[in-house]
C-alpha cells in the first residue's frame, strides 16, 4: 500500500489528485490549514485528514509524528501554494512589489516546500519507492517568460514566478542529494482555481493529470525534472 501527503488538498488541484489517487490505491492524506474543510475534504472523499499548516513549524512537525506512528510515508506532494491578488483579481507587478510581499508569497511557497519536505525525510528515507512532486508552474520557466512569443511573457507579476523558480532549484538539488528519490516539479498548466480566481482556461481534472502521473513514478523514472502533461519544460 502506498501512502500519500498532499499539503493544500482541501479544495483545488490538491483535491483532485488526492481523489485519483485514492482511485489508484493510495492511501492518501488531506494536508490543511484550516481543519474544518480539511476534515470535510477528507470525509468526502473517504481520506485521512492532516491538520498542517505549511507556514508554522511546530504543524508540520505534528503532522509528520502522526505520519510516522500510523506508519510511514512513500509520496509527498508539495501542493500548497499562494499568489496574492488584488481585490479586482489583478496581480502587483513589479511596481508595487514589496519586500513584505515577497516574503509573504515565499513563506508558503518555497518555505513551506522546505519545511515540510524536511520533515518528511526520513519517513520517505524508509520507504521502498520515496516520491516527492512539487507543484511548479510555468511561469517559473525564464526561458518562457523571457519569450515575447510565449503567453506566460506577459504575466506582469514578480512574486509569484520568483517563488516558483525557487521550487524549481530546489527540485533539482534535492534530486541531486537523494538519488533513490524520484523528486520532480511539474507545470499543471492554467487551470482555474481560488489561486487565480477561477481565471484559468483548463479543469482541475486536466490540471491533476501531470501531478497524478508523477506521483506514481516508478523508482526507475524521472528525477531532478520539471514537467507538463507534455513532457519536458524548459527552464
Amino acid at each position: 500500500m502506498t501512502t500519500t501527503l498532499i499539503t493544500g488538498a482541501n479544495k483545488g488541484l490538491g483535491f483532485e489528485t488526492a481523489r485519483r489517487l485514492l482511485a489508484a490505491g493510495h492511501t492518501v492524506y488531506v494536508g490543511a490549514r484550516d481543519a474544518e474543510r480539511g476534515r470535510r475534504a477528507a470525509e468526502q472523499l473517504g481520506a485521512r485528514f492532516i491538520q498542517l499548516d505549511v507556514t508554522d513549524d511546530a504543524s508540520v512537525q505534528a503532522a509528520a509524528k502522526t505520519i510516522e506512528a500510523d506508519g510511514g510515508l512513500d509520496v509527498l506532494v508539495n501542493n500548497a501554494g499562494i499568489e496574492q491578488r488584488g481585490e479586482d483579481n489583478s496581480v502587483p507587478g513589479a511596481a508595487e512589489l514589496t519586500a513584505d510581499t515577497l516574503r509573504t508569497v515565499f513563506e508558503t511557497n518555497v518555505f513551506g516546500v522546505v519545511r515540510v519536505t524536511h520533515a518528511f525525510l526520513p519517513l520517505l528515507q524508509r520507504s521502498a519507492a520515496p516520491v516527492v512532486v512539487n507543484v511548479s508552474s510555468g511561469l517559473a520557466s525564464l526561458t518562457r517568460v523571457a519569450d515575447p512569443a510565449d503567453p506566460a511573457y506577459h504575466y506582469q507579476g514578480v512574486a509569484y514566478p520568483a517563488s516558483k523558480a525557487t521550487v524549481n532549484m530546489i527540485t533539482v538539488q534535492y534530486a541531486k542529494a537523494f538519488p533513490e528519490m524520484r523528486i520532480n516539479a511539474v507545470e499543471p498548466g492554467f487551470t482555474a482555481t481560488d489561486l487565480n480566481g477561477h481565471a484559468g482556461t483548463q479543469t482541475v481534472e486536466e490540471g491533476a493529470e501531470i501531478i497524478v502521473r508523477m506521483a506514481q513514478t516508478g523508482p526507475d523514472g524521472r528525477t531532478g525534472g520539471y514537467v507538463d502533461i507534455d513532457g519536458p519544460m524548459p527552464w
